[in-house]
């Protein structure tokens, strides 16, 4: 009775979302104040009735009802609980109802917390996101239904796939899928403002936040997905260019973009009709990253979809909402206006040019996702398009975005000179080469990949603390005031651009300086990797409460001093009868230390393969590090007194009349 519960409140959700879809859009085109009225009631509605269908969705998990194929194909009752739960997003249908929910969830967001938004304004905004729900709810409903009676039901279930069933799959999807599905907030607002004509700085300033905030969330869903690779995967990497991974890296780099190219426009009212299309081009991409992994047309543990219907159901919505959204800017364009003028060397000259190579930097990731499809589809035969691809044609685009990012936040609004940029940054320019030079040779491996790697993160760095020591320095007020003095939205973007860098100099260690062994051990012998002894001391047999394991441990000493114990397993799930590796991993500041336990050998022996991973862990403290000052961003006060000297206003104006 509980699925057909929960399939009834999606088809209601449906007719809420058309309603959501049309009224407050017609309301606004016509001015009428009722018509828009009913976005906020309309938006809650929506809401609660996806949310009451997801928990009817997870109740079938939890109480193991195997009579919905979704359950049966995705659940098992050997599954423990925290995995039934998190398996309502780990099939296919599942993972649509958590963006349709999603979606609902940031609807909501902004219904609560744009009342400052001029009432048509907003009424267009809930408007477009009802009409972008209601291409999903039809999508469910018409092919990909999660609520699906299985006649007759099974006994117990398949099994969730033994690679999702880690801690990561409760946390890492629901973060991605915030970050990916709230690029339609700023997609909302952009086709809002050009259904509107209303792109200006107040646009901008309303938009940014929203923006912002769904930034953070990608950036740190992207940062748990590649720490999930990292442990779960067994052979120590931490991003393999994978389509499913290129699918939410797209977004986040066009997110990028938007995010400076929005702070152009609130602060210069430049760059108006480019921010409008980056806008666009995020969310598109969302959406084209939900036809790569739903379509069945990659093959990836991430891609759940197998039957080509729902590809071509998704295809034809990407076309409606790409396709109609452009033609909406086309139309739009030549009324925008020009902005603010520049000079060639400006800070806005810098931050066009940063915006431009983000942008090429995720079309050649598009090409290299979609390139193999196409040769596949026209016949040419199968080929793969792998980091070495990306790894020549992506680098070289961002290394001279990292660059500017040093020069950017220096450079004056409107007019600024080469030579003052120059007798500026040139102990920052000299300090980062001395580095890049330096630190590898001490290390002991000079090479140019490396060296880049190095100036361009003790750039940012360097460049960064100058601009803070200007900013600070200019006042005869107390360190903590000045401090203080300072937008909160200023020092995000500081610590963000911080983030990046410490970003840039774990991928550069940890790419020039990892070293690995594999070797064959019996219990008692010693293998040495980085000047670190691995003593094999044996394996001994568990029980999970669905899989059996092979635990093998290593004991880690240096110079005769035990370090670390390192406990690798080799499970069998049960019910699927699918080995995985359970890596060994000691985590540090400095390395991690990763060992992994591969297949038995003749007499006793275990294969083992032994990594050392320097700076590993600053690749994803750097992620935090720039989700961290997205949310100080967001924190900053300017926003709350935006709409207090609003109010303020309205209210001193009312007395005035009356």
């Amino acid at each position: 009775m509980i699925p057909e519960i929960g399939h009834f409140a999606l088809i209601l959700a449906l007719l809420v979302a058309i309603m959501l879809g049309s009224f407050p859009i017609i309301g606004a085109a016509r001015g009428n104040a009722v018509w828009m009225g009913f976005a906020r009631p309309l938006a809650h509605v929506h809401f609660y009735l996806i949310a009451f269908s997801f928990i009817c969705l997870a109740y079938a998990f939890a109480a193991m009802d195997y009579s919905v194929a979704y359950v049966a194909n995705n659940s098992n009752s050997q599954l423990p609980l925290q995995f039934r739960i998190a398996a309502v997003w780990g099939g296919h249908e599942g993972s649509l109802l958590l963006w349709a929910l999603i979606l609902s969830i940031w609807t909501v967001a902004v219904s609560l917390f744009s009342k400052h938004i001029p009432d048509d304004m907003r009424a267009r905004i809930l408007g477009v996101m009802g009409l972008v729900s209601v291409g999903f709810l039809l999508f469910m409903l018409m092919a990909s239904n999660p609520f699906e009676r299985l006649i007759p039901a099974v006994l117990d279930g398949r099994d969730l796939n033994p690679l999702l069933q880690d801690p990561g799959m409760i946390f890492h999807p629901p973060m991605l899928y915030m970050g990916y599905v709230g690029f339609s907030v700023a997609f909302a607002f952009a086709i809002a403002a050009l259904l509107g004509g209303q792109l200006d700085a107040a646009w901008a300033r309303w938009s940014r936040p929203w923006t912002t905030l769904a930034w953070v969330f990608l950036t740190l869903g992207i940062m748990l997905g590649s720490n999930w690779a990292y442990y779960e995967l067994g052979w120590g990497g931490w991003w393999f260019w994978d389509a499913v991974e290129n699918a939410s890296f797209m977004p986040w780099l066009v997110g990028t973009a938007l995010i400076h190219s929005l702070a152009v426009t609130e602060k210069r009212g430049s760059f108006k009709a480019w921010t409008v299309l980056l806008a666009i081009c995020a969310f598109s991409l969302s959406l084209l990253g939900t036809f790569l992994v739903r379509s069945g047309i990659i093959t990836s543990v991430h891609a759940f979809a197998t039957d080509p219907r729902r590809g071509v159901f998704i295809l034809a919505f990407l076309v409606i909402v790409i396709g109609g959204s452009l033609a909406l800017f086309a139309w739009r364009a030549p009324a925008i206006g020009r902005g603010g003028k520049f000079n060639v060397v400006s800070r806005e000259s810098f931050l066009l040019a940063n915006n431009v190579l983000l942008a090429v930097a995720a079309l050649s990731v598009l090409i290299g996702t979609l390139y193999p499809l196409f040769l596949d589809a026209l016949g040419f035969g199968k080929i793969s398009v792998g980091p070495p691809y990306f790894d020549a044609v992506f680098a070289p685009l961002m290394a001279p975005a990292l660059f500017l990012m040093g020069i950017g936040p220096i450079a004056r609004w409107k007019n600024a000179s080469l030579p003052e940029l120059a007798k500026r940054l040139r102990w920052a320019f000299g300090i980062s080469i001395a580095t890049a030079i330096i630190l590898p040779l001490i290390l002991g491996n000079l090479t140019p990949m490396i060296g880049l790697g190095l100036f361009l993160a003790f750039w940012i760095i360097v460049t960064t603390v100058y601009m803070v020591s200007q900013r600070l320095r200019d006042s005869d007020q107390a360190l903590l005031t000045r401090i203080k003095a300072v937008p909160r939205s200023w020092w995000g973007m500081v610590i963000a651009h911080l983030g990046i860098a410490v970003f840039t100099i774990g991928v550069t260690i940890v790419k020039g300086f990892e070293s690995e062994i594999a070797v064959r051990m019996v219990p008692g012998d010693v293998a040495h990797l980085a000047g670190f002894d691995f003593t094999f001391e044996g394996v001994k047999e568990i029980t999970g409460p669905n899989y059996s394991a092979s635990k093998g441990q290593l004991r880690v000493t240096k110079n005769g001093v035990e370090r670390t114990v390192l406990s690798s397993e080799k499970r069998l799930y049960t019910v699927t009868n699918m080995p995985m590796t359970e890596a060994g991993i000691s985590p540090a500041f400095i390395h991690d230390l990763y060992a992994s336990l591969g297949e038995p050998l003749s007499d006793g022996a275990w294969s083992v393969r032994i990594y050392h991973k320097p700076m590993v862990e600053w690749i994803w403290f750097g992620c935090i590090m720039m989700g961290f000052g997205g949310l100080l961003a967001l924190s900053d006060k300017r926003y709350r007194i935006k709409k207090r000297a609003k109010n303020l206003a309205e209210i001193n104006l009312s007395k005035v009349e009356s």
